[in-house]
């Protein structure tokens, strides 16, 4: 084991190099960094560093290299599952200064933008020139791209358009040591393995994001949304594969149930019916001609699978409004309990019915309320489990009511995880999700990248002792395998 580092070196060789004010050591400093926005995880760093630019990012790094410190990436902070949780003895890596937005570059409507830059900005000013970058993320007003880029985030619209990794084109990157990877390009394909993909989703365990280049979309000629309204959760669930079915693509596709309608329906007054087990979301987008013949398309479906209304938002007010509802569904159900612990899991669209069922069984048997509130159209759930943590009890029977939801959501055949990462909230679940040898081969990858493992260490792949001792893989004679691997 290695000596513990100077804290006092690493600080002043760290505010050597960076400006004033960008450097923070005080417990007073660095409590509004003890966690991301998964908040029952708290721990103080060793230091928070805030540089401007590449050369002062950089310049942590080889510092860091040089005291054998590890570093936390981090950028807006919202992440929902402790992924940029600070480590003891860490430095915490904030890039949120970092907020430049290159010029756009119409005629290949691409921009080239710093890792701070939040979600929201891109579009903003990308709005003049008749374009917009299609993930939008709930958080999208205050989460940023370099976040976006490490959790490969996705958002409402995510059916159509794709997660994050389908809408950049290049990166740059910062190894462990301090060295610079270009990653992509602006052309159709690059030569070689797809690095650009390995690193979306990498949740700041390869390398440490400084500029990204994302690809820009041409604003819809014509959107709107229809809200329809459902008696049962099955019968929405079935609408769902139905329009899939169909050969439709909807810009965006969502569901919520009754007590996520009451909720959001009570904080935004979006207009939501609160007699409805269950909502969707529709939204069409493309030339005027065409929707009027998708929408026709789309209410028949939804009348078949038994809609008791359906209601068309054509005019940006109301569409929005509606939007708004569903976005704000996170802060709304928070009025609900004292805490809540918000689920993230994958699962084919046609298991969404027997899903929710066994959900609402456990709701039963836990005592503990669920809002459900997801991208019906990829499959993407995010049940709200509601407790109250200065109940006894409470918090731990919500953690293991999150678990079976993960582990269920395997069984299907879906994931652990949709788009808020692994982090450190998912590592037991990744013991069902993948098995010994597979977990090994993540390790690798992440040696290949990171040798000495100081990058975001603990986070996103469990060590095969930690599934050993979850008996949730099967070891060979009581012998791991890969026992070189063991220290990430």
């Amino acid at each position: 084991m290695s000596a513990a580092p100077d804290v006092s070196a690493v600080v002043a060789d760290l505010q050597a190099v960076l400006p004033a004010g960008a450097v923070l050591s005080s417990a007073e400093d660095l409590r509004p960094y003890e966690c991301d926005g998964l908040s029952v995880l708290r721990e103080l760093p060793l230091c928070v560093v805030l540089p401007n630019d590449r050369k002062g990012v950089q310049a942590v790094l080889k510092i860091c290299l040089r005291h054998g410190v590890a570093v936390v990436p981090r950028g807006a902070g919202t992440g929902l599952s402790g992924g940029a949780r600070p480590i003891c003895g860490a430095v915490l890596l904030s890039l949120a200064r970092m907020k430049q937005i290159g010029a756009i570059d119409r005629e290949n409507r691409t921009v080239r933008v710093q890792p701070g830059v939040r979600n929201l900005a891109i579009s903003e000013a990308a709005r003049p020139y008749g374009l917009y970058y299609a993930p939008d993320p709930s958080s999208q007003i205050a989460c940023s791209i370099g976040g976006n880029v490490a959790e490969n985030s996705g958002g409402v619209h995510c059916l159509k358009y794709g997660l994050t990794v389908h809408n950049i084109l290049a990166l740059e990157v910062l190894s462990a040591a301090g060295d610079i990877w270009e990653i992509g390009s602006q052309a159709p394909d690059s030569p070689g393995y797809d690095l650009l993909a390995l690193m979306a989703g990498s949740e700041g365990l390869l390398g440490v994001m400084t500029e990204c280049t994302v690809r820009l979309l041409p604003t819809p000629e014509h959107t709107l949304v229809l809200l329809a309204a459902f008696a049962t959760v099955v019968a929405a669930a079935d609408a769902v594969s139905a329009i899939i079915a169909a050969g439709i693509i909807p810009a965006g596709l969502e569901m919520m149930d009754k007590l996520a309608i009451e909720a959001a329906e009570d904080f935004v007054h979006a207009g939501y019916p609160r007699d409805a087990a269950a909502i969707l979301l529709c939204e069409l987008d493309g030339p005027v001609a065409e929707l009027q013949e998708r929408v026709r398309e789309v209410e028949a479906i939804l009348q078949r699978h038994g809609a008791g209304s359906i209601r068309i938002a054509e005019d940006t007010a109301t569409r929005l409004l509606l939007w708004k509802g569903r976005k704000a569904a996170f802060p709304a159900v928070g009025r609900l309990a004292p805490d809540y612990y918000c689920m993230d899991g994958t699962i084919p669209r046609q298991r969404l019915a027997d899903v929710l069922g066994q959900i609402a069984i456990w709701s039963q048997e836990y005592g503990l309320r669920v809002a459900n509130v997801f991208h019906a159209g990829d499959g993407n759930l995010h049940p709200l489990i509601l407790y109250d943590a200065n109940v006894e009890g409470q918090l731990h029977a919500a953690d293991e009511f999150g678990r079976r939801i993960l582990e269920l959501c395997v069984a299907v055949g879906g994931s652990v995880t949709g788009e808020h990462g692994v982090g450190v909230e998912k590592l037991d679940s990744m013991c069902a999700q993948f098995n010994a040898a597979e977990l090994a081969q993540l390790h690798r990858i992440k040696a290949a990248f990171d040798p000495e493992g100081r990058l975001n260490p603990g986070k996103a792949v469990p060590s095969l002792h930690r599934c050993a001792e979850l008996g949730a893989m099967h070891i060979h004679h009581g012998q791991l395998p890969f026992p070189e691997l063991e220290r990430f």
